[in-house]
């Protein structure tokens, strides 16, 4: 692992959560840091200085962009964590527009930003993007498909910017953590079109989700992965971030499909949602 000396990056989304912890990680790390946000600065004493962020509008994206190079005249680690949750709904359940919006600020904010970066990172011949993916980039989530689509595409998106950038001297990683205890779900998206035939199963999951929630893991177990990927001589497309998230990789990986399948819908309790069992949390994700 080699140490920075000074370098510059930018995350978003750092007004609390895993950007939070992310930021003030790279900071003792030695890192310059500005972290963003929508509100800009919040009262707080903070090691990181803060910018006023939109990553769904360009003009918001190119101003943040620009002031960062004015002060030091370049970035060399560009973390895309800001995003929006979803409360658990069917698919049905949310409109064209919500499914747009959701897009927008979980992928096409993330577009917007690393098409941003990368130009100044070419020309100055190095950097690093890391991605805050999850593990439903690569598992399914049941009352929860936009969001999981969102970073579904997070992850064909990086892997293949990946490829496109790593002779220019510029690598991307995406992180995959499961559950993480931060106040992402007070914000939760509530679906736009709620249909009573899924109520009892919206209801079942989002029960799930808050018992699943309450034993989580802290957004510094994110944070530390950030780090180590910034730093990493030879660094890798894809860290899963905690011990649940390994877990679940492994299991994508090696077990059978039929047997994830089932773990998933034991776990949220889709073919008996009136039923109240003790569950495994490492079938939890």
């Amino acid at each position: 692992m080699t140490r920075p000396t000074g370098k510059i990056a930018l995350v978003t989304g750092a007004s609390s959560g895993i950007g939070e912890a992310t930021a003030e990680r790279l900071a003792r790390a030695g890192y310059v840091v500005y972290g963003t946000s929508r509100r800009g600065a919040q009262p707080g004493k903070r090691s990181f200085e803060m910018l006023s962020l939109d990553v769904t509008s360009d003009a918001s994206v190119e101003a943040a962009v620009g002031e960062v190079l004015k002060r030091d005249g370049r970035i060399d680690l560009l973390v895309n964590n800001a995003g929006i949750g979803v409360a658990p709904a069917g698919a049905e359940e949310s409109s064209i527009e919500q499914a747009r919006s959701i897009f927008e600020t979980n992928f096409f904010g993330l577009v917007r930003m690393t098409r941003a970066v990368v130009p100044h990172m070419r020309r100055q011949g190095s950097g690093r993007i890391i991605n805050i993916g999850s593990v439903l980039g690569f598992l399914p989530m049941p009352y929860g498909a936009l969001y999981a689509a969102t970073k579904h595409a997070v992850e064909g998106y990086s892997e293949s910017l990946d490829h496109e950038l790593r002779t220019r001297g510029i690598r991307v990683s995406v992180i995959e953590p499961a559950y993480m205890k931060t106040p992402f779900d007070a914000n939760f998206t509530a679906p736009d079109a709620k249909l009573d035939a899924y109520r009892e199963a919206r209801e079942g999951v989002d029960k799930r989700v808050n018992e699943v929630m309450a034993t989580a893991e802290p957004p510094g177990v994110v944070a530390d992965t950030v780090l180590e990927v910034a730093t990493a001589a030879h660094p890798k497309v894809r860290y899963p971030a905690g011990r649940l998230a390994k877990r679940l990789r492994f299991l994508r990986r090696f077990a059978p499909a039929s047997l994830v399948d089932a773990g998933i819908r034991k776990d949220l309790r889709l073919d008996a949602p009136s039923v109240s069992r003790p569950l495994s949390k490492a079938r939890a994700f």
